[in-house]
């Protein structure tokens, strides 16, 4: 196991059942935990989308419901369902009588994202250093120290949530919920590839650092140093983020002989 992470154990509720897993020869996933209070579909797609955006599941790789709800630990039923949401979101594709492909994006997908995500976010939040509440703002100093914490132990799955949950929780301040949906659905269709080599040399922690200097900025009132702390902030997405991992991908996995289409 990759010591950035930790496998998902999704209890079934059936006494004695297993997942075998034939023929598998993608590399395991480094899947995040999931939260208890959530559907079982819904913690899986949780999880599944989360894996996506940090790289776990690449598009050159096809997944059988099977072999994934097997590092799960789960039936393949509620895997197939959360696979089948992502591909009603855009993000996942079927592939005929073998199982799921991650959507590819471009370079030019990206750059896109990327570019709308600044003219949204920048003027937004540079808004924030006179409007926003005080109080609303020192709210989110504990989003901005997990983000820096899980940054620190290399929790890559949780340092994604908490970056949503702070730059999401900035746009909310703005009053414009439309535009927090639009990020929002940006955001899911983002590929940090390159989020573990980050992690790996120490180099996400200071990334993480940045959101506590956004936030201090915003409350000193500073607009025009929120706009230079955002400006670069979200440069990153493109520069350093989303470049494709340097290892070589793994080979196809077709669905165990006898699966039914993953459909």
């Amino acid at each position: 196991m990759h010591p950035m992470r930790a496998h998902a154990e999704v209890p079934t509720g059936r006494t004695g059942e297993t997942a075998a897993v034939t023929n598998l020869r993608e590399r395991p996933l480094d899947l995040p935990f999931v939260q208890e209070r959530r559907s079982l579909r819904d913690q899986v797609t949780h999880a599944l989308r989360a894996a996506l955006i940090a790289g776990e599941l690449r598009p050159d790789v096809i997944y059988s419901a099977p072999s994934l709800a097997a590092q799960f630990r789960v039936s393949a039923t509620p895997v197939r369902e959360a696979m089948l949401d992502l591909v009603k979101e855009g993000l996942v594709e079927v592939v005929r009588n073998k199982g799921f492909r991650v959507t590819a994006l471009s370079a030019r997908d990206l750059d896109e994202y990327t570019e709308i995500r600044s003219m949204i976010e920048v003027p937004v939040i540079v808004r924030l250093a006179e409007t926003a509440d005080p109080a609303a703002l020192q709210a989110l100093r504990p989003v901005a120290a997990a983000i820096v914490a899980a940054a620190e132990r290399r929790d890559l799955i949780g340092y994604l949530e908490s970056d949503r949950q702070f730059h999401l929780g900035l746009l909310e301040l703005g009053g414009n919920q439309r535009l927090v949906e639009v990020v929002g659905d940006l955001r899911k269709r983002s590929r940090l590839y390159g989020l573990t080599r980050l992690a790996e040399r120490g180099a996400l922690v200071a990334s993480a650092r940045e959101h506590e200097e956004i936030l201090d900025l915003l409350l000193a009132g500073d607009g025009e140093g929120v706009r230079r702390a955002m400006t670069e902030h979200l440069g990153h997405i493109r520069s350093l983020w989303s470049d494709p991992a340097e290892e070589s991908a793994p080979a196809e996995e077709s669905a165990p002989e006898g699966e039914p289409a993953s459909e």
